[in-house]
């Protein structure tokens, strides 16, 4: 029998890795509702009941499609953009923002029978790089050492014990320069060049790696794809033009760190990424639960198969 139930996915406008997957979806025959949970409320609205004999039903509603939220199949998760209320004053808008996430997230989250790639919840949890190195330990990763202060002196101390150093930003906020949106960057940092500045928030400091090359591991349930980047980058983000791909085997023992680590926050995705040193070993740099695999151009079949994998996901029936 033809299951008609929907797939929801929850993302931005442009983003060309989920548009593989829902190509991969139609293909499949099955319904798809996209929507970008930040047009909500002016292009998207909701109404749900929660009942102590019916549990949660009731609609989503996106200019082109309603969807029945009791007969939701699965939810992809992927990128979707921020509340936005600029038409209100700042104290009218942080409580607007605040009753959105709670309330058309708080749905999002608790769909009936509905499968996950990533849950939100989990996702956002996932996030977190203090978490994710320490779940990275105790899965058995390769650790390059890390400091994360708001104290020069100690920032100081432990680039001259640990450098050469980099500082990485928690989070990749856009900066907007000249009207150009810029991401910060990964970068190399001396203690010469740490002063009281450090002290207005939590910054994060680690060890570089003296690496050969970069690889990015996609994970969908206990499928492992591993592609090895080649730029001679410190960050290969900085200038995709100089990068080059291979498809490369994991080494022994990897595999199982990655679902254990996957298993530690319950994901069933994600997208992990590994610098090699001169001496051929992986370290662990960090991995995003809602991270892209869609620009490894050189890798195609192995995209398509990263595509296949997530379809089969979406596709799964709960009781599987």
């Amino acid at each position: 029998m033809t299951d008609s139930r929907p797939v929801l996915v929850v993302t931005n406008l442009d983003d060309p890795t989920t548009d593989l997957v829902i190509t991969e979806l139609h293909d499949r025959g099955v319904p798809v509702v996209r929507f970008d949970s930040g047009d909500f409320p002016h292009a998207l609205s909701i109404a749900a009941t929660i009942t102590s004999t019916s549990g949660v039903t009731g609609t989503l509603t996106t200019p082109s499609r309603t969807c029945d939220l009791s007969r939701v199949r699965s939810l992809y998760y992927r990128r979707p953009s921020g509340f936005v209320f600029d038409h209100l004053d700042p104290q009218d808008a942080r409580f607007a923002l605040m009753q959105a996430r709670y309330g058309l997230g708080g749905i999002l989250a608790s769909l009936p029978g509905c499968l996950y790639v990533n849950h939100p919840h989990r996702v956002g949890d996932a996030e977190f790089k203090p978490a994710g190195l320490a779940a990275a330990h105790a899965a058995g990763f390769r650790l390059p050492a890390t400091l994360i202060t708001s104290d020069p002196d100690t920032a100081r101390a432990f680039i001259r014990q640990h450098g050469p150093a980099i500082y990485k930003p928690f989070s990749a906020p856009l900066y907007r320069i000249e009207g150009v949106s810029c991401t910060v960057k990964v970068e190399e940092v001396t203690a010469d060049e740490i002063d009281d500045a450090v002290t207005g928030t939590a910054h994060l400091f680690q060890h570089r790696i003296d690496k050969t090359g970069d690889v990015r591991v996609t994970v969908i349930g206990d499928r492992v794809f591993c592609v090895r980047i080649d730029s001679g980058l410190l960050d290969w983000r900085t200038d995709y033009s100089r990068l080059t791909y291979s498809v490369v085997e994991p080494p022994p023992g990897l595999t199982e760190a990655l679902l254990s680590y996957l298993d530690h926050f319950r994901l069933v995705f994600g997208a992990f990424d590994f610098a090699i040193d001169r001496e051929g070993q992986w370290w662990f740099l960090e991995c995003n639960p809602s991270g892209q695999w869609a620009w490894l151009r050189a890798t195609r079949s192995r995209v398509r198969r990263v595509n296949s994998q997530i379809g089969d996901r979406l596709c799964r029936m709960r009781s599987s």
